[in-house]
């Protein structure tokens, strides 16, 4: 897809598509960016610090944050839309959260908490106990699982390690699977005649 030249400048043209966008500061939200890069979001969530990575120019202007880059070698331009993604990814976090949901699937097995411990029935001899990290949370609803919290990879990495508890399995899908996930199914085998 090309972009249409008229109205942009050929600097403009050279940007990372994803990092030349602004992130727009929702009403509520405080961005504040110190030396070295070291960006801290603030909102009615609570707050996310990162360290970024210093090589990118980020400003805070007319309600949004502008990330530029020093020049066009390939590692700056991947470095451009990441680091764009991740204070994308905060000042979202921060004012509405994150969330994932999981399945639990299969005779037997069961989901349920324990004031933060989030305790897993899964066909082995023993339940699988689980705590709660620091700034997450799960909450067991029938047999989902959702997990909530303001930042998008610890969300994303604690409920990957539940699901790796008992992976779905492909024949009748039982297991711990993410909401949205399509199991491909395989066909069982048959005796002969």
């Amino acid at each position: 897809m090309s972009i249409p030249s008229d109205n942009l400048s050929k600097e403009e043209m050279k940007m990372s598509r994803i990092g030349r966008l602004p992130v727009v500061i929702p009403g509520g939200v405080t961005v504040d960016v110190t030396e070295n890069n070291q960006v801290t979001v603030k909102g009615p969530k609570g707050t996310l610090e990162k360290a970024l990575p210093r090589e990118m120019s980020i400003k805070v202007e007319d309600g949004q944050v502008v990330v530029t880059r020093p020049n066009d070698l390939k590692k700056m331009k991947s470095l451009h839309g990441l680091t764009r993604s991740l204070i994308q990814n905060m000042v979202t976090g921060v004012n509405e959260g994150y969330q994932k949901v999981l399945e639990v699937n299969g005779v037997g097995y069961r989901a349920a908490k324990q004031g933060k411990k989030l305790v897993l029935s899964l066909g082995y001899s023993h339940p699988v106990e689980m705590e709660d990290p620091e700034g997450l949370e799960s909450k067991v609803d029938g047999n989902k699982i959702i997990v909530e919290g303001i930042d998008k990879q610890q969300v994303g990495q604690y409920a990957a390690e539940i699901r790796e508890k008992r992976k779905p399995e492909p024949y009748k899908g039982k297991g711990i699977k993410y909401a949205d996930e399509v199991i491909r199914r395989k066909v069982g085998k048959t005796g002969k005649k």
